[in-house]
């Protein structure tokens, strides 16, 4: 893949989006820079929105992007409700198979590997908790899930927990892992809208990088802006089927909030001494997989 960088005429910046109809949140995190001067690669770490509504237009231009490895962080809820990835090069029944799992599963020994990383637990399915309020159409029941800031909170938790988990960590690392790997790039990671879970994890990669904060949370917030669209469709379906009430006791679920990164960035310095300890102790990754890392995914 090529390392130059399409820059965007109307902002100056990297245009990142990988221009997909059916997963409005997909993007290449190359073009940062880091503290030492150096720029994440274009083409090698990609993140995205699930791709189960991919056109046969979109098909054709991840096949282009020469993707070796997709990481599916959904839990099997998810996937059941919203349906497996589309995925050049592997066969949907084979996709099936590795996502409609509660575990980790792999499939693909060709040129495209597809591996299920389930970001779940039974004790933090908002998912399920969400579904559940939304179709009972109870008003006091979804105020007391999410109103008097209880949406913020509910997502405030999730991000605390994706760090104070060991299972959830592992599954971060295992991400990290294979982006280190250089026979496993072109890597594309996902959830289900790319927002949290993938959220957490371009934080993880960008910071172990030597990208700044600031940098970081710019990344994070450019779902808002990728997912506009998507939003307000999500908000116009919630006023017209009358699902919700008051259909603003969603936003704070359905956009990427700074205050949810904090959580994350918090309960790090709560439990390591820095995020080289985190990186280290917290996920278990050892020197030479960081290395490999920064060779992969780092230009001069």
């Amino acid at each position: 893949m090529s390392e130059s960088q399409t820059i965007d005429s109307r902002t100056g910046e990297p245009a990142r989006s990988l221009g997909l109809a059916g997963a409005a949140n997909a993007r290449d995190l190359g073009g940062y820079r880091t503290a030492d001067g150096r720029t994440v690669r274009t083409g090698v770490a990609l993140r995205s929105d699930a791709l189960h509504r991919l056109t046969e237009e979109d098909l054709a231009v991840v096949a282009g992007l020469g993707i070796r490895q997709v990481v599916d962080l959904r839990g099997l809820n998810e996937v059941q409700e919203n349906g497996s990835d589309r995925l050049p090069g592997l066969d949907p029944a084979e996709i099936a198979r590795a996502e409609f799992t509660d575990g980790v599963a792999a499939i693909g020994s060709g040129p495209v590997r597809l591996v299920h990383l389930p970001v779940y637990s039974p004790e933090h399915d908002i998912y399920v908790d969400l579904r559940d309020a939304l179709a009972s159409k109870d008003p006091a029941a979804q105020r007391a899930l999410l109103g008097d800031g209880g949406g913020e909170r509910i997502m405030a938790e999730m991000y605390r927990w994706f760090v104070t988990d060991p299972v959830i960590r592992s599954r971060f690392a295992e991400t990290v892992r294979l982006l280190a790997a250089p026979e496993r790039t072109p890597l594309l990671f996902h959830c289900t809208a790319g927002k949290d879970r993938t959220g957490w994890a371009a934080a993880i990669v960008l910071t172990a990088l030597g990208v700044d904060r600031a940098t970081v949370y710019q990344d994070y917030l450019l779902t808002n802006e990728r997912s506009a669209a998507t939003m307000e469709r999500i908000m116009d379906m919630f006023t017209r089927r009358r699902v919700l009430e008051d259909p603003s006791l969603m936003r704070p679920v359905i956009r990427a909030e700074a205050a949810y990164l904090d959580a994350a960035f918090a309960a790090v310095d709560e439990g390591w001494a820095d995020f080289d300890d985190f990186l280290g102790e917290g996920l278990g990754l050892d020197e030479g997989t960081l290395a490999g890392l920064r060779r992969n995914l780092l230009a001069d």
